[in-house]
């Protein structure tokens, strides 16, 4: 497979120019530790709420004509699913998003809130259906992360990080991203890579959604059962494997992937919203969890850390804020 080159990706970033918002690198004093300092990506503050309008928009303007003219359909518990909603409805494409039945409702409700069509089924009809639906509709598939479009969008937030590092005069060491279906992670490798040779990609996933880590430390791509994946709190990473193409980005550019606990994840949400004062869903929160309770176990002493999102339901951040 052909890995996305740094043209794509400045052509990516062309096209979301206006669309995404451009996500400051935030210092984190709160967060320094002798010897280790943290600076964030707030991809909360997109305006659906998480960093996937990057590669959702970039798929749907790359549309000819004729494809917008049929409409698209895709498939996500949440994050990825508003995104396209968002994108089609800017750019005047029907969408019908396929979502699980336990998708948070706050992601359900905005989904449908941007004018696609949304269809709930049971997990195990989530990747089976869309599929249907373009051969019975002729509808355009838009996949979360297995698509280099997908991926150049999302690299763009690596991009930006590696912009905003050379104006502070930053020398990052260490960039801690959230893995789950790949898409994110191999686009700010890349990105990255390409552009700060030198700077450490670390992943960082669910202990209990762990399956990018076995892959990683096997060497070959490695899928856990919807059962196993759908434990954790973190539901923008339930993903149960690495996509194909995200895969190869993953064994070119990426130097580790390392998990955290339930625990860890529930801490780092409640520390964004107290002391960072952002809100982050658990999934957008897990890369902050690696820095803050397994720093010392990273290499080197100036981190960044992608907050991926913020959708979270109000009731889970209330008893998260709680304890």
């Amino acid at each position: 497979m052909t890995l996305v080159t740094l043209d794509e990706l400045r052509d990516a970033q062309r096209r979301i120019a206006g669309v995404a918002v451009r996500t400051p690198l935030m210092p984190c004093p709160w967060a320094d530790r002798p010897g280790r300092s943290l600076h964030l990506k707030p991809e909360n503050l997109q305006p659906t709420g998480a960093f996937k309008i990057r590669g959702a928009y970039n798929r749907l303007a790359a549309l000819t004509p004729e494809e917008r003219a049929q409409g698209v359909v895709a498939q996500s518990s949440g994050n990825h699913a508003q995104a396209v909603a968002y994108a089609a409805r800017k750019l005047g494409i029907k969408a019908v998003i396929v979502m699980p039945d336990t998708s948070p409702e706050v992601k359900v409700e905005n989904t449908r809130s941007y004018g696609a069509e949304v269809i709930l089924v049971d997990m195990t009809q989530r990747d089976d259906l869309p599929l249907e639906l373009v051969e019975r509709h002729g509808y355009v598939w838009v996949p979360p992360y297995d698509d280099p479009y997908i991926i150049a969008g999302q690299g763009t937030a690596g991009l930006e990080i590696s912009d905003d590092a050379a104006a502070l005069d930053l020398d990052l060491q260490t960039v801690l991203v959230p893995v789950s279906g790949g898409g994110l992670i191999s686009g700010v490798a890349t990105a990255l890579k390409l552009t700060m040779p030198g700077v450490r990609i670390v992943g960082v996933e669910p202990a209990l959604a762990g399956d990018a880590a076995e892959s990683f430390r096997a060497g070959e791509r490695r899928a856990w059962a919807h059962a196993d994946t759908y434990r954790t709190i973190a539901d923008g990473l339930r993903t149960t494997s690495l996509g194909e193409l995200p895969w190869e980005h993953v064994q070119a550019y990426v130097d580790d992937i390392v998990t955290v606990s339930e625990e860890e994840i529930a801490e780092a949400v409640a520390v964004l919203a107290r002391r960072g004062r952002l809100v982050a869903e658990p999934s957008g929160a897990v890369a902050t969890a690696a820095y803050l309770f397994h720093g010392e176990d990273l290499p080197g002493s100036r981190f960044a850390a992608v907050v991926s999102g913020g959708n979270v339901e109000p009731a889970l951040l209330a008893r998260i804020l709680a304890v």
